[in-house]
């Protein structure tokens, strides 16, 4: 189906009182085809209506072309219909005076008493004939707003525009409303553009969803599909699988805007102190127990001793808040998935290369996969049990939750279901989660495993909910689980302050390996601005000596904080990482791998924060890396190990340019 509507490259700057300019929209390019109902949604202020003008062409874009059916959009007219939030009827008119008027404009040379039957079609369309001799006085909102639908329907416009159109409604007229728009455009195939502030209402209605950033020089933050197949129906949405991940991106998205703008207002300055080039860092983490350096630090004082005495740390929900405020530049520093680094230096979000550096492995271990009850209760114990049901089994989609692409979950998950002949692309389905809503939604039956990190897996089975059929101590003993990651930018701007983050938190890594601050640590965590969970589910120490596993016995891998070889950034094991994310098409594999390597290991800032904490005797020395099906890895040769990996998607190569440039050369088999 061809483009019906287009926005092209279009800019819209507004002049000022007393000089200069307002940027309202900027680089704004947007294809609609014939019959789609689009949804513009945003915050108050990021162009919503102002780009919903120009498509009606009430207003002219500064710079770009809109265009309808291949037409250049001048002014307004009645192919172009608006229905705004205040209904625009003319008060000393009735409800078939109102839409006679336009009848009439637009289809003078129409007989009579075909107007007449057009007119009364749309009344009766709306659920109008019982009040059609009413005035504007004597209707309700929800009439009022379908006299405003009838009238522009009955000119038969080729583009329906709405701008907030039951915002002033109250809860079931609206509905009934929104029901009936969906009813009418389907019927009549017509083509919609909606301003809406109601996430609910733009899943329900839209095809698309074009989500627009802050202003000024608002742009597209992103666009969804809706793929929930019509007729819906308004009670019956809701059930369909993706109603809340639809529903949950939007509010994702436009909470980070609201974030954003905040940190915009506060304009906060770069605070130099103690010979460090910036001291007032925004550092986030997310909530697992593997955040414990990070919380050490901050409330026993290992910032502040190392000069970093207005540090803020900031609580994610996902790690894709942790990307977005990276990406962003609102972050200085984060916790990361290992794995992340490279996966953003390599391209890994939005196919943009994002130079990360790490100085330092916070954490090792720590990580395991749970399964639902009910897998146990079918003595599946093993990934061999798994593969053998899921042959047994093919009539339900298996989902198992992941945290983010580049983490260590999802590099240890997808491991375990190959190494026991399971394709994680075909054989089963893997979802990106919060790791906090594992438990619910395992719970809840909408997913039938997930791998993490501590404490969802020991939540799982002290709650009777799950089973862990797998830790690190199975797949792969002291592998990296979190790292410190900063932008390379940041780094090279804040080099003392860069060492001084590494300091900090490599003492407080030494803190958390200590058993004696075991009790400590767990009361840090549990608290509601940290993990907000019963100190109960959060090991430090060795979990085995607690019962949380159903009846069957697990050996649990804890946390390795600090020690010989532990805190060291390893080039080997991120470019073991890095194999593995090619592998299963989450990057392609950067022929300038080493380039990569050397760009993201900072083992020299590390080197030098130990050697200045007197810590210079750590020994680095780690084994090589063979997993638990025996497979040993060749560092020296990344693309045969790749190549002799029997399950994997076909993996691309490229040519990573840090400067943002990425250009594919080789397909492996």
């Amino acid at each position: 189906m061809g483009v019906f509507v287009a926005a092209d490259s279009i800019d819209k700057v507004f002049p000022l009182i007393g000089g200069g300019e307002y940027i309202a929209l900027q680089g704004i390019d947007l294809e609609i085809k014939k019959g789609e109902f689009i949804s513009l949604i945003g915050h108050s202020g990021c162009g919503k209506s102002t780009l919903l003008n120009m498509i009606a062409g009430l207003d002219l874009p500064s710079e770009g072309v809109v265009t309808l059916e291949g037409q250049k959009i001048k002014s307004p007219g009645p192919d172009k219909m608006v229905i705004f939030q205040n209904y625009s009827l003319l008060p000393w008119l009735t409800v078939h005076q109102n839409i006679a008027l336009a009848v009439d404009e637009v289809m003078g040379d129409y007989p009579i008493a075909e107007r007449k039957e057009i007119i009364e079609q749309h009344i009766k369309l709306v659920g109008l004939g019982h009040a059609v001799d009413k005035y504007p006085k004597q209707l309700s909102g929800g009439m009022k707003q379908r006299v405003a639908i009838a009238r522009a329907l009955s000119i038969r416009p080729k583009l329906l525009l709405l701008d907030e159109p039951f915002g002033a409604l109250d809860a079931l007229t609206r509905g009934n409303l929104q029901e009936q728009l969906m009813k009418i455009c389907e019927e009549y195939k017509i083509t919609s553009v909606m301003v809406t502030h109601d996430v609910d209402e733009a899943v329900l209605l839209s095809d698309r969803i074009v989500m627009l950033t802050n202003g000024p020089k608002s742009k597209i933050g992103g666009i969804l599909e809706v793929d929930i197949p019509r007729p819906r129906q308004r009670m019956e949405v809701v059930n369909h699988p993706s109603y809340y991940s639809l529903r949950s991106e939007i509010i994702y998205f436009l909470n980070q805007q609201k974030r954003i703008k905040k940190i915009r207002a506060k304009k906060i300055e770069t605070i130099a102190r103690h010979g460090l080039e910036k001291v007032n860092l925004e550092i986030g983490f997310v909530p697992l127990t593997a955040c414990a350096p990070l919380i050490v630090a901050q409330e026993r004082g290992f910032f502040t001793k190392h000069g970093l005495d207005e540090l803020n740390l900031v609580r994610e929900s996902s790690w894709r808040g942790i990307v977005d405020g990276m990406a962003g530049g609102y972050l200085d520093g984060a916790q990361m998935p290992a794995g992340m680094p490279t996966w953003l230096t390599a391209g890994g979000h939005l196919e943009t290369p994002l130079p990360i550096v790490s100085g330092l492995t916070m954490t090792r271990n720590g990580n395991g996969i749970t399964l639902g009850k009910s897998f146990y209760e079918q003595g599946i114990h093993t990934v061999n049990d798994l593969r053998r049901m899921l042959l047994e089994s093919t009539e339900k989609r298996h989902i198992f939750g992941m945290v983010h692409p580049s983490s260590t979950h999802n590099i240890l998950l997808r491991y375990w279901l190959a190494a026991g002949g399971i394709d994680p692309d075909k054989d089963v389905h893997l979802e990106t989660i919060p790791p906090a809503q594992m438990v619910a939604d395992l719970k809840a039956g909408t997913i039938d495993g997930y791998c993490v990190g501590e404490p969802w897996n020991m939540r799982a089975a002290m709650e009777g909910v799950g089973f862990t059929v797998a830790t690190d101590l199975e797949i792969w003993q002291g592998h990296p689980g979190k790292v410190l990651g900063v932008r390379e930018d940041w780094a090279n701007n804040y080099p003392n302050s860069h060492i001084a983050l590494v300091k900090a938190l490599l003492e407080a890594c030494k803190y958390c390996a200590d058993k004696a601050n075991h009790e400590d640590i767990r009361q840090l965590l549990a608290g509601r601005q940290y993990l907000s969970t019963n100190p109960e589910y959060i090991q430090l120490g060795d979990p085995n000596d607690y019962s949380c596993n159903l009846e069957k016995s697990v050996e649990y891998a804890h946390h390795m904080f600090f020690g010989e070889g532990m805190n060291r950034p390893s080039r080997t094991e991120h470019l073991w990482m890095m194999t593995q994310m090619a592998r299963w098409g989450h990057i392609p594999f950067p022929r300038n791998w080493v380039e990569i390597l050397e760009r993201v290991c900072r083992v020299g800032v590390f080197s030098t924060a130990a050697r200045e904490l007197g810590m210079g005797d750590i020994k680095y020395r780690r084994e090589p890396i063979k997993l638990f099906d025996g497979i040993l890895f060749d560092a020296e040769d990344p693309i045969s190990y790749l190549n002799e990996l029997k399950i994997k998607q076909n993996f691309t190569m490229a040519e990573v340019h840090l400067d943002g440039i990425k250009t594919p050369i080789a397909v492996a088999a």
